[in-house]
């Protein structure tokens, strides 16, 4: 099972100490889909984000307007794990969260009820896509299946980064049991790898472009489109007993997602100025962020994928049901 998942089941408790507050105002507690905003005419709805560029397409949204034209009061908070967020969500303290689909299927195999509201972001399903696997120019890795008895960097253990380069591997003919991954930091892979202590890396954007600018390094190849191309990186959702206790701001929140996710995609622009501001980075490197393709769009044939390459791998005990787990 995911261990990043398992531990913040564990420590559910403390998730409220983890996550920082900030947004259109103060975090909400729990049941805050009950409370109105300020104007007395807003409903109050918390939601939960990863402290990366996707992410700021919220914060874009809210600026933008598009979540109050629907009636909500969006409050967020930040923090730097997504599993964390999933027993926040479903014990109530945040209504919303946005976080990768894999953790979500692993939670609900492990009983949690959860719901998938909407989509937010995938991967490029052709071109140039947003994570990759780097290796050194000289490496005699050449292909998928060379991986088999080297070392792989990805960030954690059980998550979409190893299991899509196992799949890869093994479509190519090669043992993926075979591979080594060692969880390393995406600021530090680079390091590593130049060190000798693994032999490929794995990693999103940025830091793929920035060793991909580099002539000591080369790509080996896109594991997400190897396997499952366009798959989800993220996903929103929220907890089963929130999406039935408060079906009309669940159906309220989807359509400002689906508003702001359409307007991210034709903005980028505009979207990076508000990454910027909500990562805290320089405005001139925010324009430069190569950004993966957002959407509203539920795309269950790629999450059904995904749930498949899960049991194969025993992610999951089971086929994971992704009807059910949809917000339609």
């Amino acid at each position: 099972m995911l261990k990043t998942v398992a531990k913040a089941l564990a420590g559910a408790a403390v998730v409220a100490v983890a996550l920082t507050g900030c947004g259109s105002g103060s975090p909400s507690g729990s049941g805050g889909a009950s409370q109105q905003g300020a104007s007395g005419s807003l409903t109050k709805v918390t939601v939960g984000l990863l402290s990366i560029a996707p992410s700021a397409a919220v914060q874009y949204g809210v600026e933008k307007g598009y979540f109050s034209q629907e009636g909500l009061d969006v409050q967020f908070q930040t923090g730097q794990g997504g599993a964390a967020m999933l027993p926040a969500v479903s014990s109530g303290s945040m209504d919303f969260a946005v976080g990768n689909p894999l953790s979500v299927l692993v939670a609900a195999d492990k009983g949690l009820d959860m719901k998938i509201v909407t989509g937010f972001s995938n991967s490029i399903a052709s071109g140039n896509d947003i994570e990759a696997v780097i290796v050194k120019k000289d490496s005699p890795i050449q292909s998928w299946k060379d991986l088999a008895g080297k070392t792989v960097s990805v960030n954690a253990v059980n998550t979409q980064g190893d299991l899509t380069i196992m799949e890869s591997a093994a479509k190519e003919g090669a043992d993926p049991k075979a591979i080594k991954f060692s969880e390393v930091a995406f600021p530090d892979a680079q390091a590593q790898l130049d060190r000798g202590n693994i032999d490929a890396a794995w990693v999103p954007e940025p830091f793929m472009s920035k060793m991909l600018s580099d002539a000591n390094y080369r790509l080996l190849g896109y594991p997400y489109q190897e396997v499952i191309p366009g798959l989800p990186t993220m996903v929103s959702f929220t907890s089963g007993n929130f999406a039935k206790s408060n079906a009309d701001t669940v159906q309220k929140f989807k359509k400002a997602m689906q508003t702001t996710l359409d307007a991210v995609q034709k903005d980028q622009q505009g979207f990076k100025a508000s990454a910027g501001t909500f990562l805290k980075m320089d405005a001139a490197a925010a324009q430069k962020l190569n950004m993966e393709e957002m959407s509203a769009e539920l795309r269950e044939k790629q999450l059904t994928d995904l749930g498949s390459l899960m049991q194969k791998y025993k992610f999951v005990s089971k086929q994971p049901s992704v009807d059910a787990l949809l917000v339609k």
